[in-house]
């Protein structure tokens, strides 16, 4: 069986056992569950902590994990990224009191705390600066005004927390981090098992991405129609009852699925309508 790791918790879980599901996969029922087996897709999966499961597959135990980018960085395992998912997206970046600094050149011999020592003592290697970084396991905005630390590396999303603990972001984004597929590093992605996996996981990337338009236009302005609506090959058209007019259909993407119908109306097509994709193979 094809052994993988899903987080037990946090911002990652739910989302995750989402897309395992839309995938066509079997999901624990209760959150006490650390192991379940899918015997019809040959399955087993691992409920571990986010942190650990970079870990577990670059043991070589686990064949695959989804867990976050800045998880995986932070860890260090022999682990890489093989497909990204979509969700649980985040910024990572440096913050402090203003004046204190203006980006990552000005932290040499300052102290840094963080949860993530992993990725801030790489980013600062990388760049060339010398400072010390703390290991808090959370809360490390309160790190600058207990004085533990004069900048702090978190994670940002709106910034507010921030603003409110009267600290600035300053310099350029450490990292943008997702959800991701993890493999073992050198593992490769050949083994049958494995590309099934990830072709159900684009699948369900793709559906939740297009939708599928169908409407009716005349002939004459069907090359227009095709130019609003090309779809990821070539949209299908067919023939209508009615003499000079084609039923076309094409997937689309859902954000701009709006705009595309009301493009195609000006041009003349009717009985537009866009339906939802549950699941897809490219």
């Amino acid at each position: 069986m094809l052994r993988i790791a899903v987080p037990n918790k946090g911002s990652l879980s739910g989302p995750a056992a989402e897309m395992l599901h839309e995938a066509g996969y079997q999901q624990r029922r209760e959150s006490k569950e650390l192991r379940i087996v899918d015997p019809e897709n040959e399955v087993e999966f691992f409920y571990l902590r986010p942190r650990d499961i970079a870990i577990y597959v670059s043991s070589g135990r686990l064949d695959i994990g989804i867990t976050g980018r800045d998880l995986l960085i932070d860890s260090g395992a022999n682990a890489e990224e093989i497909l990204p998912l979509g969700f649980a997206r985040s910024t990572f970046r440096y913050a402090t009191k203003p004046g204190t600094a203006n980006g990552v050149a000005d932290l040499n011999g300052m102290s840094i705390a963080t949860s993530y020592e992993g990725i801030v003592a790489k980013h600062l290697a990388d760049n060339g600066i010398d400072a010390s970084v703390v290991h808090l396991d959370g809360a490390v905005e309160t790190a600058i005004q207990l004085g533990v630390a004069e900048v702090i590396a978190d994670v940002v999303e709106t910034g507010t927390s921030l603003r409110n603990a009267g600290l600035e972001v300053i310099g350029e984004p450490i990292m943008k981090s997702e959800a991701i597929v993890v493999r073992r590093t050198g593992a490769g992605t050949e083994e049958p098992k494995v590309q099934q996996f990830l072709r159900r996981l684009q699948g369900v990337l793709v559906a939740r991405t297009y939708v599928m338009m169908d409407y009716d236009c005349r002939v004459e302005q069907l090359e227009k129609a095709v130019a609003l609506t090309p779809g990821l090959e070539s949209p299908t058209v067919s023939p209508l009852h009615n003499e000079g007019w084609v039923a076309v259909r094409a997937m689309v993407p859902a954000k701009e699925a709006q705009r595309i119908m009301d493009d195609l109306y000006d041009i003349g097509a009717r009985a537009i309508l866009t339906t939802a994709i549950h699941a897809c193979r490219l």
